[in-house]
C-alpha cells in the first residue's frame, strides 16, 4: 500500500473536505447526502462538532492532496458520553480501494481508547446494499446490532435496510 500521512482536521480544511465530499458523493461512494446537500457549512458543523468533542482524522498523499476522511463525536446527553456515533468516512473514488478505509477506521479506534472520559463504544449505520463497506466494518470488529427497516431510500426510489452496528472497546 501507498505512503499516506494520516492527520488530525480542524476547521482549517473544510474546504479540503467539502470537495473530497462532493467528489465521493457524485460517484455513489456511500454517503448519505448528494453534493447539493453538502455545504460548506454543514461540513464546518461536523468538523468543530468531532474535534471538540470526538475524533477526525484524514489521509494525505506525498504531494498534499486530501483522499480520504473520518470522523465521529461524542452524543450530547452525559449518560452517552462514552459513546462515539455520526460516524462518517469518505474515500475518494480514485483511492477506493487501496486500504484507506481500513487505515482510518484503525487510527480513529486507535484514537478512541485515548480519549478522556473513556469511549467504550462506537456506532454506525449503514445501508444494507453497501455489502463492501458491512464485510470491512465486520472485519475491523464491528458488530450488526440491528436494522431500520425500509429506512433509506434511494434516488431509484427503491428503499434498502439501514443496518446498525457497533465496535465496544
Amino acid at each position: 500500500m501507498m505512503e499516506f500521512l494520516v492527520t488530525p482536521l480542524n476547521t482549517d480544511a473544510t474546504d479540503k473536505v467539502l470537495t473530497l465530499y462532493h467528489q465521493v458523493s457524485a460517484h455513489g461512494g456511500g454517503l448519505a447526502r448528494k453534493p447539493d446537500e453538502i455545504s460548506r457549512d454543514y461540513v464546518r458543523t461536523f468538523l468543530e462538532r468531532a474535534q471538540a468533542n470526538g475524533i477526525t482524522r484524514a489521509a494525505w498523499t506525498a504531494d498534499g492532496a486530501l483522499v480520504a476522511e473520518i470522523h465521529a463525536d461524542r452524543m450530547g446527553p452525559r449518560q452517552f458520553q462514552h459513546v462515539l456515533t455520526d460516524l462518517t468516512v469518505a474515500v475518494h473514488p480514485d483511492w477506493q480501494g487501496r486500504g484507506l478505509g481500513s487505515l482510518l477506521f484503525k487510527t480513529l479506534i486507535d484514537a478512541a481508547t485515548q480519549l478522556s472520559p473513556p469511549v467504550s463504544r462506537i456506532e454506525l449505520f449503514v445501508r444494507a446494499g453497501h455489502s463492501d463497506a458491512i464485510r470491512l466494518y465486520q472485519r475491523l470488529g464491528f458488530k450488526i446490532e440491528g436494522r431500520f427497516e425500509r429506512r433509506v431510500r434511494l434516488a431509484d426510489g427503491n428503499v434498502e435496510d439501514d443496518v446498525a452496528m457497533a465496535l465496544l472497546l
